[in-house]
């Protein structure tokens, strides 16, 4: 198959279900756009109910055929999807920029990541095991072992959507569950139907993994609630999975949610100064800043401030914005026009609030400038909101304790990262964080494909990656042997 057939440019108008490319018929058609020109891409059919109905009929009659194969017969599907992931790599990274608006970095490491995923999930069938038990009865055996879940409904976002379609994707197929997959209605071609034609030509059998973009607003409450959903793994807005894992929870369904972040990022009076803006740059404005384990606020020493924010407006203000295509780009567009109009009127609030703006805050098209606000406070728009953009409040804290109760006062527990001039003193205050993860010396955007990640409070349940993906993906089930004649009591 040409390369043409793994970027934007090839043939998408159609949902993939039961191993088949449906066309888009009477239905309505998304338009698919690059957020830097605002072209129109392509467009794909936009899935019905009835749509999603067949898909998980499908995924339901093929689970258990699947799920029988031997290890190394569903292992040998995944290391060849690994293989066309290599082969057409270039390809899918030019997809990431002009479907997705990823600049050079962020497409890159979207990529690797992706692929570090799929890498751990080939691994996967021999790494699920099961344990003996001794009884309590004369005789008996109890065996216990780990099964698939079943049907694994995905619904993905926008913002890392290869990535974040993937890392749920390829770990439930290699553990013998079948997917439907939902990709965020900006970007369907990389976020579903990319992933579609790879396991196509993988050789998965059909009905397996099926495919239907569409409309939250259209889909979302079917995808979420099907009787034959077993998980449903969700990535996005804490509000929206809030609704997902209640009706995922109707049906029995187990919720793996990964929703929203309020990060932050706390500096000492002893931190190296330097490199905490090293780190604040990455972690707020790689990919304009619409990463939901990015810096949301800085908090940083008050004897430190004035340095901090001088610095860091500074770096900002370096910083290229443009066509995520050209390889100096580092701030590429925002995804839409309602996510941009939302983040600037956060500025504009915050600004009103009393905090003054040292660089950025205005747009041209999605292009939003890198941003600094100094004089933030936690209740002001800017920070006590999840903004989604290269955004950085910078608070002032006169403490450690008063750093870690800014840092808490929040609803979300994703992610965090802490800079001080002594490990003891960050290991501390990292401890008093609550987040999910938390990086010492570093910023909070980081993932690693064996490592557990997930939130506390608002920011979800349930956890990706590695060994945990396991613990979602599949179930115990108890099995005993009766291995001598057992002696009942009537």
């Amino acid at each position: 198959m040409s390369n043409n057939a793994f970027t934007t440019d090839g043939e998408w108008n159609a949902l993939y279900i039961d191993g088949e490319w449906v066309d888009g018929g009477d239905r309505d058609e998304i338009e698919v756009t690059n957020p830097a020109t605002r072209d129109q891409i392509t467009s794909v059919p936009a899935a019905t109910e009835d749509d999603v109905n067949r898909a998980y009929e499908a995924a339901a009659a093929a689970q258990s055929e699947w799920a029988d194969r031997p290890p190394h017969k569903r292992v040998s599907v995944i290391e060849s999807a690994l293989d066309l992931l290599d082969e057409h790599r270039d390809a899918i990274l030019r997809s990431l920029a002009i479907e997705a608006g990823g600049a050079n970095a962020k497409s890159f490491a979207e990529f690797q990541t992706a692929r570090g995923i799929t890498q751990q999930a080939a691994d996967f069938p021999f790494r699920v095991g099961g344990d003996i038990k001794d009884s309590t009865i004369p005789g008996k055996e109890n065996q216990v072992k780990r099964v698939p879940m079943g049907v694994v409904g995905v619904i993905s976002p926008w913002n890392f959507p290869f990535h974040l379609s993937m890392r749920a994707v390829a770990p439930a197929l290699a553990l013998g569950n079948a997917v439907v997959l939902k990709p965020a209605s900006p970007t369907p071609v990389v976020g579903g139907l990319l992933l579609a034609r790879i396991f196509e030509e993988a050789g998965l059998p059909e009905g397996v993994l099926n495919v239907v973009p569409g409309h939250g607003s259209d889909i979302g409450d079917r995808m979420a609630s099907h009787p034959e959903a077993d998980v449903i793994a969700f990535t996005g807005s804490t509000q929206v999975g809030q609704r997902v894992a209640g009706q995922a929870a109707e049906n029995l369904a187990l919720p793996a949610m990964e929703l929203g972040g309020n990060n932050p990022h706390v500096v000492t009076e002893d931190a190296d100064v330097e490199a905490a803006v090293d780190s604040a740059v990455f972690g707020s404005f790689l990919h304009q800043g619409q990463v939901c384990i990015s810096i949301n606020r800085h908090i940083v020493h008050e004897s430190l401030y004035d340095e901090y924010v001088s610095r860091l407006t500074e770096r900002a203000e370096e910083l290229p914005v443009g066509d995520p295509t050209d390889s100096e780009t580092v701030i590429g567009p925002i995804i839409n026009e309602d996510q941009r109009d939302q983040m600037l009127e956060y500025v504009r609030e915050s600004v009103d609030a009393g905090a003054t703006l040292e660089t950025g805050g205005h747009d041209e098209g999605l292009f939003v400038k890198p941003t600094v606000l100094s004089g933030a406070t936690n209740d002001m728009a800017a920070a006590c909101n999840e903004h989604f953009g290269p955004i950085a409040p910078v608070i002032p804290a006169e403490s450690d304790e008063e750093a870690v109760e800014l840092a808490n006062d929040t609803e979300y527990g994703l992610a965090a990262s802490v800079h001080a001039g002594d490990l003891g003193r960050a290991q501390d205050i990292a401890d008093a964080i609550d987040a999910g993860m938390v990086h010492i010396g570093d910023q909070p955007i980081n993932d690693e494909p064996h490592v557990p990640f997930g939130g506390v409070k608002a920011s979800g349940m349930g956890r990706y990656n590695g060994d945990a993906i396991l613990g979602e993906l599949t179930q115990e089930k108890w099995i005993s042997v009766q291995r001598e004649r057992r002696q009942y009591p009537f």
